[in-house]
Order: C-alpha cells, then structure tokens, then sequence
C-alpha cells in the first residue's frame, strides 16, 4: 500500500487520473476522526489530503467562508468565533464516540458525512448550508459547483449530492459554506420527571409553537443522569430539554411563554445549556460504554417511543436517548447478535431509517451499515456512481459494496 500526500489540488487531480488509469483504489483521508463511519475502505492505497488546507476566504459581512478541504473544524470555529458568527448546523465531533483523537476532524470530513447537529430541527441540515466547491472526481477531472452566494443559479443542485456521499464520487478540495451570527444569549427550559412518550408529545408541542425553539432533545434517568451539567444529573429523573436563543429580552419572553404552556420548568442559563447541547451533539449520553454497538435511527416523532419500547423487548438493558424533538433516537446495546442487531433495529421500524454508528471494524464489514436501499433507489445509486466514479476507486465500500 503507497500512501499519497499531493500538495495541492493540482497534485491531487495527477493522483487520482494515474490511480483511475491503473484501477487503483484509493482511501482518503485528512484527519481521520471519521474512519469508523461506515464500512471499512477496501483500498489499495491511501490518498492523504491533510495538505490542502486553511481558510482562503472569509466575508463576515457577506456570511460566508471558503477554506479548502482538510481545514480542521477547530480552526474554523476559532475564526468564526472572533466574529460572533457560527456554523448554524451545529457540527457534532464525534471523536468520543468513535474512539478517535479528539479536534481531528475537518470542513471536508464534516461535509461529506453530512453531519448536522441539535439545532438541524430550525437550521436544516448541512447541505442546506452548503454553497459551493471544488473536486476531483473518479477520472481524475477538476471540476467545481455552486459558488459564494446562497442563490446559485447553476443546474443541478451539485452540492446536495456531494454531501453525505462520503467521499464516493469526488475528493472535495474547497468548500464554500454559509455562516450565521452566534445567538446574543441562550438558556434551556428542564422538564424533569416525563415518561419517553410524555416527553416527545410535550417536545412537539414546543416545536409547533411561534417560539423558535433550536434544540429538542429527552434524556432518560439513566441517560441524564450521566450528563456533566449538574443542573440535568442533579434532577434525579428523566429531562426533557428546549433550547431558546437569540436576543436577551426575545428569549426571555419566550421563555415565559414556553413556562406557561408546558407548566413550569428549571431555567438552565447560557453556559450550562451550551454544555449540555455539546454532550447531546457528541452523544455523550451513551458513551459510558466502549464496547456496545451504537445505533442512529431517524423515525417519525410521535412513533419513536414505541420503537424504543419494541426494541427493548429484545434488549431490556439497552440505553437510548432522543434529539430532534424524537426524530432521532441514540441506542446502544451490548452484545446485540452476530448482525449487530441490524435485523431487530430494521424489522422495528415502520418508517425510518438506521446507521450503525459504532462497532468492530469486522461487524462494520459485515452488515449494511447504511439503511439498505429499494432496487430502484438503488440503480439510481449505480448510475449517479457510474458517472463520478465509474472504476469505483474512490473510498470502495464505504457505503455499500460496490459503491
């Protein structure tokens, strides 16, 4: 195995033609946080592109920043911060999760994951975010698409298949994405005590109210009581969560309201609610185990309760915990079966989704990690991967084989 570090994209672009030209399969990396995403590369070579890095644009005037690929998330946050602006899809690091070196993770690595964190059920996902790029695809071509500005008139919304696609049909080398002003302040409203299907209705009900609610999340007893914020550990009870941002006399007032509606509630102000968000971001809640498989399945709302209640008629001891207002349940489970639990979690289903997270890099290869797709869905997947990446050299396998 030959590990390549081009310098530059041009170097890059020389790369992947020879690589595509001898059907050489490639696995690329620049920090490597997110290498237990997926199913393991199966790779000939490693293309390193940890050198394509740094901001090459800022307007905090215009929101947006452009910086190439490999620039590390703590870097931009950094920048970012300076200014009171943020990335509004609120990034996860998930380094504790999947046992990587802590501030690895890169713009590039972000984007192509498609990772969103608490506040995507207002701000959207991070492809929402994403405006524009440059990349080399599987025959080694530069190309680029969208541009600097949130209305690009250019086709094909190019950047909307870039993310999420996790390396499969191009190496991303810039990025344009679109920043935000950071909230004047912040607080989240605690309802300590609800049941999982109490909490979800009452989660909903705040999300459908006028009151811009950024964050929804329910931990259970055991999930809360795991929390480093002494306020939510300290309640001795399942919490229920609602976070308010924006200007000081807005959130204040909002904050009433929500008081009024829901019957009360324990004010948690700006610095422990930013650190509780950054646990569920990182999804601290599960991680006092290293050894469970972990599992990420998005479900309607009002249903999630009850597939955590069907689950746990398998695995009784399983811990879980739900963000997005229960759109999205955290599980983890130990020793779930030889498949990891994919035919227990997928059968439970009624509609959704599931990722396997977190497990061995032999489970992680041997079940699908993705949520498997319909034929059609499917041959649609093939043709967009036939015109990127028609020798499949390009991560193999990371998202499903032959892909």
């Amino acid at each position: 195995m030959t590990r390549f570090a081009p310098a530059n994209a041009t170097e890059l672009a020389a790369t992947v033609s020879w690589a595509a030209a001898e059907s050489q399969s490639l696995e690329i990396v620049a920090g490597g946080s997110k290498r237990g995403f997926g199913r393991p590369v199966q790779a000939a070579h490693t293309l390193d592109v940890g050198a394509l890095r740094g901001v090459t644009d800022y307007d905090a005037a215009e929101l947006v920043l452009s910086a190439r690929a490999a620039t590390p998330m703590a870097e931009i946050g950094a920048l970012l911060a300076e200014q009171r602006q943020m990335l509004a899809f609120e990034p996860p690091d998930w380094s504790g999760l999947l046992g990587a070196a802590p501030g690895r993770q890169t713009l590039g690595g972000v984007i192509a994951c498609n990772l969103a964190g608490p506040r995507r059920v207002r701000a959207g996902a991070t492809r929402d975010h994403f405006l524009g790029f440059a990349a080399v695809n599987g025959w080694g071509d530069a190309w680029k698409a969208g541009g600097t500005v949130v209305k690009n008139v250019t086709g094909y919304d190019l950047c909307k298949l870039q993310a999420g696609a996790h390396g499969t049909l191009s190496v991303l080398t810039d990025l344009s994405v679109r920043v935000l002003p950071l909230p004047e302040t912040s607080c989240s409203l605690l309802l300590g005590g609800l049941s999982d299907a109490e909490a979800i209705r009452t989660l909903s009900r705040a999300l459908n109210t006028p009151h811009e609610v950024s964050g929804a999340c329910h931990l259970p007893e055991a999930a809360a009581a795991r929390s480093g914020v002494a306020e939510v550990a300290g309640l001795g009870a399942s919490v229920s969560a609602l976070r308010l941002e924006g200007p000081a006399p807005s959130v204040a007032a909002r904050l009433s309201a929500l008081e009024a509606l829901l019957g009360g509630g324990v004010c948690l102000p700006a610095e422990g609610s930013a650190a509780l968000w950054n646990e569920i971001a990182a999804v601290q809640p599960l991680l006092s185990s290293t050894s469970s498989v972990v599992w990420r399945v998005c479900t309607a709302p009002a249903g999630s309760p009850a597939l955590l209640a069907r689950l746990r008629g398998t695995w009784p001891q399983a811990e879980a915990f739900y963000d997005w207002g229960g759109g999205l349940l955290w599980l983890s489970v130990e020793a779930p079966g030889d498949d990891g639990g994919a035919a227990t979690v997928r059968a439970a289903i009624t509609g959704g989704h599931a990722t396997l997270v977190r497990a061995s890099e032999a489970l992680r290869h041997a079940v699908a990690v993705f949520e498997p797709e319909a034929p059609p869905l499917a041959a649609l997947s093939r043709r967009v991967k036939d015109s990127f990446d028609p020798r499949r050299i390009l991560n193999p396998g990371r998202m499903r084989i032959g892909t």
